[in-house]
């Protein structure tokens, strides 16, 4: 299939919406993208800005819903497609849409604390893997063991910017 994917950073410009459509979940945000470049002078010009809606589907809609706010810089990546629909007044119109695959914090502009969701098993109750708690070989011995909750299905990202 031919679909245009696009990586997009910005900031998320309306409160992210969940909802639920037939049998899965949605959440839908718009993002602003905005060029700037230096001039002759040095100070910066704002040059042209892209404003699109992102939708979240089922696996992105816990992490987005727990980490996300207005506001907060995102890269976000996914298909690009035009939507039509025809508005109150019965005028055709489109927008530019993006069903994302990915998205997450600018770590140039934010900062944030990742959780890791660990999927639920006959043999493993649902559990949120603490980064700050995480194993692997960045980790000191000390901080290998896992500090994991039970039934916590919630991952999220605490951001300043």
């Amino acid at each position: 299939m031919y679909e245009t994917q696009l990586t997009v950073v910005g900031n998320i410009a309306s409160d992210p919406i969940r909802r639920r459509v037939g049998d899965h979940e949605l959440i839908k945000f718009r993002v602003a993208s905005n060029s700037r470049k230096r001039a002759a002078d040095g100070s910066w010009e704002t040059g042209n800005s892209l404003f699109v809606t992102v939708n979240c589907w089922d696996r992105l809609v816990t992490g987005v819903g727990a980490s996300l706010s207005k506001g907060l810089p995102v890269i976000v990546m996914g298909h690009l497609f035009t939507s039509e629909y025809e508005d109150k007044d019965g005028v055709r119109r489109s927008s530019v849409e993006l069903r994302a695959t990915a998205v997450g914090p600018d770590l140039a502009r934010c900062a944030a604390r990742v959780e890791k969701i660990i999927a639920a098993g006959p043999d493993n109750p649902s559990v949120t893997a603490r980064a700050d708690h995480a194993e692997g070989p960045d980790c000191s011995e000390a901080e290998s063991d896992t500090d994991a909750e039970a039934g916590d299905e919630m991952a999220g990202m605490a951001m300043a910017p």
